[in-house]
């Protein structure tokens, strides 16, 4: 295998840059560049040479099977002005090493069993995470609460199946012929604790993904004004002529934890104009597959095609008397918002652990496996509790196809 190296913190000039070094040549290579390496796990201070010094570094070692990714790992912490991390990057290479590919860091982990692909995605939720929630929520499966549900559930999936198995592997000894009615429980509760899991399975997508809140209303009702007022600053052109906003613009926010995309869409209406009656049906299609619509309008009114059970009416232009908000002055946009997160809390209240697809289709599948009545055989009950437990062996990624592995990891930024 390679020895690959990549710059774990941002590119660019900074205080420090942390450069990092692993696979089986990683002791050799780093001992070429920085002198006798340090202790295990012991920072020391190096310079770091290329036929000249290149720069005073901390450097740390770390050894195979006690590191991230399993294997030997040397990390440089030197200045960080570009040029001397490009330099310091080449004596690496021409000493055999190459540049890592993007998440190929934590690929090796999980690959070396170090990590597994749960938290391993949990890991690049935290890397892209934007709010308080989505933090914890990462952090939470990251930490292993996961795979430690996953753990507890499978054991009782085991014990379950060594009472199956007893009345197969012993029908001639003094054992009872009928699968005992522990064995019974046991998968009652399996069953009960996955089907939990996976209803709270839609609010935690929700979470980790974001919530998208669509501003609607005819033309000239304060939508891009709005949105404007919400970003603090001027995202939409407004006009007093009707049908400025053609295309769909968003802007991301963090609403008190909660990530949130706000649409300011084109208004509303019949109209001859090719362009805006294309910006007509682009608003409409984002704003049915929205988490929230907010109708505004001068008079109250709502858009009778739109409208779903929790949307809300908002009444614009308060400073001209009547509203209940003001782009202009701001009055009740704070208020307003307070509602919107309010609405959008319920959504993810009850949120689980699984919060993406694919663990969600191993839970299910595992649920499926065990849809066995009472009356099945042993050995029917028997090959369906081993299903399940391979399903949960996949929930967590102890079994994954290579082209799954792909997609994961490389939504990792090189350098992790």
């Amino acid at each position: 295998m390679d020895t690959i190296f990549a710059e774990a913190t941002p590119p660019g000039r900074g205080g420090v840059s942390v450069v990092r070094l692993s696979g089986p040549d990683a002791r050799a290579i780093g001992e070429a560049v920085a002198g006798a390496l340090p202790v295990a796990r012991r920072a020391e201070l190096r310079s770091l040479r290329d036929g000249e010094v290149i720069d005073q570094a901390l450097v740390i070692r770390f050894d195979a099977g006690a590191s991230f990714t399993g294997e030997d790992v040397v990390e440089f912490q030197l200045h960080g002005a570009p040029v001397v991390v490009r330099r310091l990057q080449s004596a690496l290479r021409t000493r055999g090493a190459r540049l890592a590919e993007a998440g190929e860091f934590t690929r090796r982990g999980f690959l070396n069993g170090c990590i597994t692909l749960s938290a391993a995605e949990a890991l690049a939720d935290l890397l892209a995470a934007e709010t308080e929630s989505q933090r914890r929520q990462a952090m939470q499966v990251a930490g292993g609460a996961l795979d430690r549900w996953a753990g507890t559930v499978r054991a009782r999936l085991v014990r379950a199946g060594a009472l199956v198995e007893v009345t197969l592997d012993f029908a001639d000894e003094e054992v009872p012929e009928e699968v005992p009615g522990e064995a019974f429980d046991l998968l009652a509760s399996v069953r009960d604790d996955i089907g939990a899991m996976l209803r709270g399975y839609p609010a935690a997508e929700r979470l980790r993904e974001g919530f998208e809140v669509a501003i609607i209303g005819p033309p000239n009702a304060g939508k891009s004004s709005l949105l404007n007022r919400i970003a603090g600053r001027e995202m939409a052109l407004v006009s007093d002529t009707a049908g400025t906003t053609r295309d769909v613009l968003e802007w991301h926010g963090d609403l008190a934890g909660l990530a949130v995309t706000f649409l300011d869409t084109a208004g509303l209406r019949e109209t001859g104009d090719q362009v805006e009656r294309m910006g007509v049906a682009r608003a409409r299609g984002r704003a049915q597959a929205a988490d929230l619509r907010i109708h505004l309008s001068r008079d109250g009114g709502r858009d009778a095609t739109l409208w779903q059970d929790g949307d809300m009416v908002v009444r614009s232009h308060s400073d001209l008397g009547g509203g209940d908000v003001s782009a202009w002055t701001g009055e009740g946009v704070v208020e307003l918002l307070d509602k919107v997160r309010g609405i959008l809390a319920t959504h993810v209240a009850g949120a689980g652990l699984v919060a993406r697809r694919r663990q969600a289709e191993a839970l299910g599948a595992a649920a499926a496996a065990l849809d066995v009545p009472r009356s099945a055989p042993p050995e029917i009950l028997a090959e369906a509790i081993r299903a399940a437990a391979q399903r949960l062996e996949e929930l967590v990624g102890r079994v994954a196809p290579d082209d799954y592995l792909d997609d994961v990891f490389a939504s990792f930024c090189i350098g992790k």
